[in-house]
């Protein structure tokens, strides 16, 4: 493939003639790529659920933490991947953080055959799914360089919409293939205490050979940009601006709910409606599919206007949620569950589209990754709470309680700096 000498997709001209076929190719090979780092990233939400019924001994508060510790890694490794961009570029990094999952997913399908296997070997692999927890920052930073500003909000809500995808996908798909002997060649299978056998190694070994194939996709299908690369001393200059951090509290409300709750949303219904553990999938697909829509809401009507009716409707749902759980009435549940998945979801999307309109492009695209970093510990601190609540109150409703009150100070961020009519960045229209 040709390299890219030059590149300007603010140009009208270049953007039609060579520009947007560039652009595109690239989004389409890091969406794939990015799915399979949130399938990696989110595995323990599912494979948590079934280990004491094969043969495991882990109490409530240790299977919460193999859920949770993924996020506190990848969370962590975000503050790497934002600047790796910059650093060796979009398309070798992708190589490199795709190659990579296939060492946690080998792992886990070894690991889990053998009920012996001590709780600190399952924390390191859950550790090491942190991997893929990592890519979402470097991914989101290279394909905000692909396109023109009025763009920007659609295309990163189509490669974090499907990707985050990866979610919904691995909750959906693992039960259906732990009950097949797809893998029996590498490893036998484990007796649930129905009498039934499952394959829970499948689980894992089932994304090895995506892994592959996308690593060779991105080598050879995607792009180094000639403008993306900056040290990491020019780029660590974001710290600096106060946007910055007013961002990061807004994503964290928005994209830390939505896998925070990813994360802990199967081991929820595990303990509170136990029968309906299969339709846990539900919350991670409506709250994927709704990023791409925040994105695109927000290139039209404004990031800022999108992102304060978000924030009023997952107080509601947060709300609907405690009400619901104190009636121990499942439907209800369930549906202000939900509306906070696909609030969260849209919410992802209008918060990255509000970045490159108040950043110029060279700091907006650590900014992007900069924010994700910390959203992402919401996939740690979000199962954590949860786990810390049943077991000292003996509910998840009190963890509620805190959420909400971030949403209202998030809310009153948001209002302050960027829609009343004297804030410095005013962003009630779509740039």
């Amino acid at each position: 493939m040709a390299r890219i000498n030059q590149w300007n997709p603010e140009d009208a001209q270049f953007w039609q003639k060579e520009g947007k076929k560039h652009a595109r190719r690239n989004l389409w090979i890091s969406v794939p790529s990015l799915m399979l780092a949130f399938i990696v990233w989110q595995i323990w939400s599912v494979v948590a659920v079934r280990l004491n019924d094969i043969g495991f001994s882990f109490t409530e508060e240790q299977l919460f933490t193999l859920a949770a510790i993924p996020g506190l890694v990848g969370a962590t490794l975000r503050f790497v991947y934002t600047f790796a961009v910059g650093k060796i570029g979009g398309k070798n990094w992708t190589v490199i953080s795709t190659a990579v999952l296939a060492i946690p997913a080998i792992g886990i399908g070894i690991a889990v055959q053998n009920p012996d296997t001590p709780f600190s070997v399952m924390l390191i692999l859950a550790a090491l799914c942190g991997l893929g927890g990592g890519n979402f920052s470097s991914s989101t930073a290279n394909i905000s360089f692909f396109f023109p500003k009025k763009e920007k909000g659609t295309a990163l809500g189509i490669n974090g919409g499907l990707g985050n995808m990866g979610v919904s996908v691995v909750q959906f798909i693992t039960p259906l293939v732990i009950a097949s002997s797809t893998f029996a060649l590498v490893g036998g299978s484990q007796v649930m205490p129905d009498g039934s056998q499952v394959y829970l190694q499948n689980a894992a070994f089932i994304w090895v050979i995506p892994i592959v194939i996308m690593t060779f996709a991105a080598y050879f299908g995607m792009d180094n940009l000639p403008n993306a690369k900056q040290s990491v001393s020019d780029q660590f200059v974001i710290v600096k601006r106060k946007h910055t951090w007013i961002m990061t509290v807004l994503y964290i409300a928005t994209f830390g709910s939505f896998i925070g709750y990813s994360a802990a949303f199967p081991l929820l219904l595990r303990s509170q409606f136990p029968q309906y553990v299969p339709l846990a999938f539900l919350g991670a697909l409506l709250a994927a599919s709704a990023r791409p829509v925040g994105g695109w809401i927000a290139d039209k009507l404004g990031g800022a206007q999108v992102t304060a009716y978000v924030l009023v409707v997952q107080a509601i749902g947060a709300a609907g949620v405690i009400f619901f759980l104190g009636e121990k009435q499942f439907s209800g549940f369930l549906a202000s569950f939900l509306i906070l998945f696909v609030a969260s979801g849209i919410g992802s999307g209008s918060t990255f589209q509000m970045i490159p309109g108040i950043f110029i492009p060279k700091e907006a695209a650590p900014v992007l990754g900069f924010t994700a970093a910390f959203a992402a510990y919401g996939s740690f601190f979000i199962p954590k709470l949860f786990g810390w609540s049943v077991n000292t109150t003996g509910t998840p409703v009190t963890a509620f309680y805190f959420f909400i009150g971030f949403y209202v100070i998030s809310f009153a961020l948001n209002w302050y700096f960027y829609q009343r009519k004297s804030a410095a960045v005013l962003m009630k229209q779509a740039s």
